[in-house]
């Protein structure tokens, strides 16, 4: 099943894609459950599954305006430095023992299609093609082996990020990837039960057609279940929270001035799995 928010007819909603179109679930849930989140925070997936089946669509795709599909999640948690080679980024050798993690806030991600927000103060707006694991259980000391049991699904995230804002204080990194719309999740969250965990997810990123990145989750150097079993030594983790999982290396050669991202690009992050997240550049107005 694939799990979407987004606005019909000028009013915010959610529901499942199915082929062409969305079978509206504020129409048939709505006495109950205010959003998507809720949604899944009463674990009621199976039961929305046997509703849908065989209903067709309320909406064409091309009538409705894709949103995040999670507007208020609980947290949402980032992995910094996850792929092979992705340390030569930093000049270090060394494999990091443990994850390197922070935060990200809701309104800093757009939805599919709509405008990644190229901030005014800075000329260094960079994008990060990831999937992100959306959590269906609630945990907390998860052992490995059990912590796909934990993942309602998955979904596509460019954790768009202002460089020279990643140190703008000594030691932290969260101004630089929490500017309003300056990343984009969806389009929609693939359910667990529909994607192999054994097999590797492949991810692209295109700028305006070019491949910029291209990898696979094999290469990960913490896995899905690596990341939840660290993640819930300390922390709870709750239906409807993010997990995105980093990002691969770019492609090419490094150059003493990145190409930053501007007004115009377009930016696409594609897995056979999970579909194809495409958003524009805008200038912040």
């Amino acid at each position: 099943m694939r799990l979407a928010s987004y606005i019909a007819h000028g009013r915010t909603s959610f529901g499942a894609v199915v082929g062409g179109g969305v079978v509206d679930f504020r129409v048939r849930f709505g006495s109950r459950f205010a959003t998507l989140v809720d949604l899944i925070r009463a674990n009621v997936i199976d039961e929305v599954r046997e509703v849908i089946a065989g209903v067709r669509p309320d909406f064409p795709l091309s009538a409705v305006e894709m949103l995040p599909p999670l507007l208020a999640p609980e947290k949402i948690l980032c992995i910094g430095i996850n792929y092979a080679n992705r340390n030569a980024d930093f000049n270090d050798p060394d494999v990091p023992k443990y994850p390197s993690m922070f935060y990200r806030h809701p309104g800093s991600f757009v939805g599919a299609g709509q405008a990644l927000v190229r901030p005014n103060v800075s000329a260094q707006f960079d994008y990060e093609g990831e999937i992100a694991m959306v959590i269906g259980r609630e945990g907390r000391h998860i052992p490995k082996e059990r912590a796909h049991d934990h993942i309602l699904g998955y979904t596509l995230c460019n954790e768009g990020t202002v460089r020279d804002w990643l140190r703008h204080g000594k030691f932290n990194v969260t101004q630089g990837k929490n500017f309003d719309r300056s990343g984009s999740m969806g389009p929609f969250i693939v359910t667990a039960d529909e994607v192999n965990p054994e097999k590797p997810m492949h991810i692209s990123v295109t700028v305006n057609g070019e491949v910029t990145q291209d990898d696979n989750t094999a290469n990960m150097i913490f896995s899905f279940a690596d990341l939840i079993a660290y993640v819930t030594t300390f922390m709870t983790i709750k239906p409807a929270d993010i997990i995105v999982t980093g990002t691969p290396i770019k492609l090419g050669p490094r150059a003493e001035q990145p190409r930053w991202l501007k007004a115009g690009d377009i930016v696409e992050i594609c897995s056979p799995e999970l579909g194809t997240l495409r958003n524009p550049v805008a200038d912040e107005e």
